[in-house]
């Protein structure tokens, strides 16, 4: 599991870890600079929003580079594939909990973004698959 993977021959994988990174920047960068609005919306605090729009920014840009890249180990990308999965259930958790007391339209929001992150993620892992089976 260890080995490269060529991601070049790939298109799914990289094109999974491109959206997935330059949504997650996007968002990260909504949730830092309009921490407040979006809180109020969300009904989420904005001491959430940004340190969590911080790390989606990180990560974001880390998985540009990825996709950028010609080769990946897969640990790398089932590393990604991870925390997408943790991402999914933690957002599950705090919508069907209320944790953070969101509103209506920020339980919306959470499991819609969920489903998206869990769409990347199988993308992602697919895509480590045929590459793979290329290498």
């Amino acid at each position: 599991m260890g080995r490269t993977v060529p991601i070049h021959r790939t298109p799914l994988l990289r094109w999974a870890l491109a959206v997935d990174g330059a949504v997650s920047a996007v968002n990260g960068l909504i949730y830092v600079a309009l921490a407040a609005a979006v809180g109020g919306l969300l009904g989420l605090p904005a001491t959430l929003l940004v340190p969590v729009g911080a790390f989606l920014i990180l990560y974001g840009a880390g998985l540009a580079v990825m996709s950028g890249r010609s080769r990946l180990r897969a640990l790398a990308v089932l590393a990604v594939v991870e925390l997408n999965a943790i991402w999914v259930v933690a957002s599950l958790v705090v919508a069907a909990t209320g944790w953070f007391d969101p509103s209506t339209i920020g339980v919306v929001w959470i499991v819609l973004q969920a489903a998206v992150v869990a769409g990347f993620a199988v993308a992602q892992l697919a895509g480590l698959r045929r590459a793979r089976a290329g290498a």
